[in-house]
């Protein structure tokens, strides 16, 4: 299970806390680091075990989970930018005459509506977290749904993929197995997402890569690398510096 799917299916409180532990490491939910038990990971003249040096690595790397959060889109979180700015504001500590007098809007009395209108959702939020949950130990014919990527932009039709197609279609255009040559990348944007995902798997996080490596990745065997290297970074599976010298995993 690679740290997207574990993302999704992380409780609220494995969440908030922005990591999961198993018997052997801890693991970054929002970029998939993992960090070993039993070893001191020394950092900047500081020495630490391996849980509170995640800790620091969340802070240092992502600022905050609420920070992380509020940057995913807002297909992903069901917010209005709206909505998503004032949980930033009241996050920050600001008051209600605070945050009205910075976004310019109403009155304190119309942020106080906001804090009840968010705090409706939150209840609609669990209820709908509920239901689906008990929904698991009865739905026997839910087929299984590839999970969207958290760094996934413009969530549409295209990333609903059942895990049968992508295994076909994986099958379909990687005859010799998903580490050998891409037989086409003449797809509809479905298949093109299910292909990109794949080849972003073979992106190390954290590792800053050139764009002769990112080419040698993706296969110069397959004459459109050129245009994979485009849509890796068009849907968001990779970033890049403007003037093309640096690519990496985005998280």
């Amino acid at each position: 299970m690679d740290h997207t799917e574990r993302f999704w299916n992380a409780s609220v409180d494995e969440l908030k806390r922005g990591y999961v532990e198993d018997e052997a490491s801890f693991m970054c939910l929002l970029c998939g680091k993992s960090v070993e038990k039993g070893i001191i990971y020394p950092d900047h003249d500081k020495l630490y075990e391996a849980e509170r040096y995640m800790k620091v690595h969340i802070q240092r790397e992502h600022g905050s989970v609420f920070q992380y959060l509020s940057g995913l889109d807002k297909k992903l979180t069901g917010l209005t930018e709206h909505q998503n700015r004032l949980l930033q504001l009241f996050y920050q500590g600001k008051s209600d005459k605070e945050v009205q007098q910075e976004m310019g809007i109403g009155s304190a009395s119309t942020i106080r509506n906001h804090r009840f209108a968010l705090k409706e959702k939150e209840r609609q939020s669990k209820v709908l977290l509920t239901m689906m949950e008990l929904l698991k130990e009865k739905d026997n014919h839910a087929p299984a749904i590839v999970e969207i990527p958290k760094q996934a932009r413009m969530v549409d039709e295209r990333y609903n993929v059942t895990e049968e197609e992508r295994q076909a279609i994986l099958a379909k255009v990687f005859p010799h197995g998903t580490q050998g040559p891409l037989k086409t990348f003449k797809l509809r944007e479905k298949q093109k997402y299910v292909v990109l995902r794949e080849i972003a798997t073979r992106f190390e996080p954290g590792r800053v890569y050139t764009e002769t490596e990112v080419n040698d990745l993706i296969g110069r065997d397959n004459p459109d690398y050129v245009t994979i290297r485009r849509y890796l970074v068009e849907y968001g599976f990779i970033d890049r510096k403007d003037d093309g010298s640096e690519y990496w995993l985005t998280t």
